[in-house]
């Protein structure tokens, strides 16, 4: 297992002495950046990408309050922990602190157990609420895959003749799938047993369904992928059993895109009643 990137810390003071300082603390333990001034500061923080900003206050031109604010505007940077390191410790200036959005004080000079603590403190934050956008990001995205695929589909497909509903078919699963698996089916595919089938389930369970691949035991040509949560949701795919194609059209997408020639067998689906859903796919040639 490689070992996890180092988090960024970007140290920002115009006195050279205090920047040596904190990153003879840190650096250890983190990357660290620096900047000298408030307008590097902002360019740093848009390059560097750092996890956290240790800030002085008392800088020429843009003092750290300023540089703060800014960094709390952006739409990309608002949830990037500041914490402020300043030689200022009364409460206005912590009240000055607060109200540009900084995350906490460290008072000049610094502990270094204190600056190590209170930053894990921060990182441990940043991370649990980048889990959280994550997850709700990939809600609202299975979200708006179901609502036009439950909805839109099923209203075209009433108008339209058989030739037509087959195309149109074939339209959203390509959509689906190059829209969800951009990168997913060209990362680490060296790494898996069974690509398409590891691909195939990610692909379902990124919808909010529940598959997963299993061998098949008569012969190393097949395998099974086998669902018991319904990517599309189980009463809209019962009520149109078509959305189970879309389920099968994927699988013979992500087979085009991973160079797999395969042969696909619908053998159960929650959408024609069925308790689970079973493709079972055997590789040609």
């Amino acid at each position: 297992m490689p070992d996890e990137p180092k988090s960024k810390v970007l140290i920002v003071d115009d006195e050279p002495m205090n920047v040596e300082l904190l990153q003879a603390y840190l650096g250890s333990e983190y990357v660290t950046v620096s900047a000298s001034n408030g307008k590097e500061a902002l360019e740093k923080v848009n390059e560097e990408k750092p996890d956290i900003v240790l800030l002085d206050i008392m800088m020429p031109e843009m003092n750290g309050y300023e540089v703060c604010k800014l960094i709390k505007k952006g739409e990309v940077t608002k949830f990037l922990p500041v914490v402020m390191v300043t030689a200022l410790s009364n409460r206005e200036d912590r009240i000055k602190g607060v109200e540009a959005g900084a995350d906490d004080f460290l008072i000049k000079p610094v502990d270094k157990v204190e600056l190590s603590a209170r930053i894990r403190s921060l990182l441990r934050i940043k991370h649990l609420h980048s889990s959280l956008q994550q997850e709700k990001d990939k809600l609202e995205m299975q979200n708006r895959v179901r609502s036009v695929l439950t909805r839109i589909i099923p209203t075209l497909f009433k108008t339209v003749p058989l030739e037509q509903k087959n195309m149109i078919i074939h339209q959203m699963t390509y959509m689906v799938v190059e829209s969800m698996l951009e990168d997913l089916v060209d990362k680490d595919l060296n790494t898996k047993n069974n690509p398409l089938g590891e691909s195939c389930c990610m692909l379902m369970n990124q919808l909010g369904g529940s598959f997963e691949f299993k061998p098949s035991p008569q012969d190393n040509a097949s395998f099974y992928l086998k669902g018991t949560k319904c990517p599309w949701g189980a009463q809209e795919a019962q009520l149109n059993p078509i959305l189970c194609n879309l389920t099968r059209g994927a699988f013979a997408r992500l087979a085009e895109r991973i160079d797999d020639e395969v042969a696909i067998e619908v053998l159960s689906t929650m959408g024609n009643g069925d308790e689970e859903c079973i493709f079972k796919l055997s590789k040609q040639g």
